[in-house]
């Protein structure tokens, strides 16, 4: 038998990191960070147990990795769904309401994902986060930035806060309210992405700031 090819080899390689990542999720959502082992995610893989230490240092950067995956497939998916647009207002309404879906479907794993990104390890700068950011930053260039490097860190870091808000223990605050914060931020009209049931917080809605 020959021996694979190096592309062959490659897809393989992205596959295993996939499925380490899709489980990861999986079972952090399931099960909650302290009671997943890196074992149980090989295990739901189907992947020897020590290909995860051959991809990631440890849970906590599987972790970010994992959440920064899924972050970026429902950014994408927001973004592209019909009627596709190009109308750069439309697309950033559409990423607010996925991020802020994300928390509100996804709040274990969310809430998990933001207390690990402020502990000592920090932000793990990883292929899935770098793809995540540039999906963003073109939403932000779409938009109409003057300046992608100043506006984009900012959009990362409102929506942060957002998710933040939505998921704090004993004082969460309503995705709608900070929906509309974030609309009124950049001039959108409520009725742009998905807007929730109910018609905005507070009675009427600004088209613009």
């Amino acid at each position: 038998m020959s021996p694979r090819s190096a592309s062959v080899n490659e897809e393989l390689r992205r596959r295993s990191r996939e499925r380490l990542l899709r489980s990861t999720v999986e079972l952090v959502a399931e099960r909650g960070y302290e009671a997943t082992t890196l074992g149980d995610i090989a295990d739901r893989a189907g992947a020897a147990r020590g290909l995860v230490s051959y991809y990631f240092p440890g849970k906590r950067q599987l972790l970010q990795s994992a959440v920064h995956r899924l972050m970026h497939l429902t950014l994408h998916a927001a973004l592209e769904r019909q009627p596709r647009t190009e109308d750069g207002r439309e697309r950033l309404a559409r990423a607010i309401d996925a991020i802020l879906g994300l928390a509100r479907d996804e709040p274990l794993l969310m809430r998990t994902h933001m207390a690990g990104i402020l502990t000592a390890d920090g932000f793990v700068q990883c292929p899935e986060q770098r793809r995540l950011a540039e999906l963003l930053r073109d939403t932000v260039a779409r938009y109409g930035s003057a300046d992608v490097d100043a506006d984009y860190p900012l959009l990362r870091a409102l929506l942060m806060g957002a998710v933040v808000a939505v998921l704090l223990p004993g004082a969460p605050m309503s995705a709608a309210r900070l929906r509309a914060e974030l609309f009124q931020r950049y001039g959108l009209d409520w009725d742009l992405g998905v807007p929730p049931d109910g018609g905005p917080p507070g009675g009427t809605f600004p088209s613009r700031l």
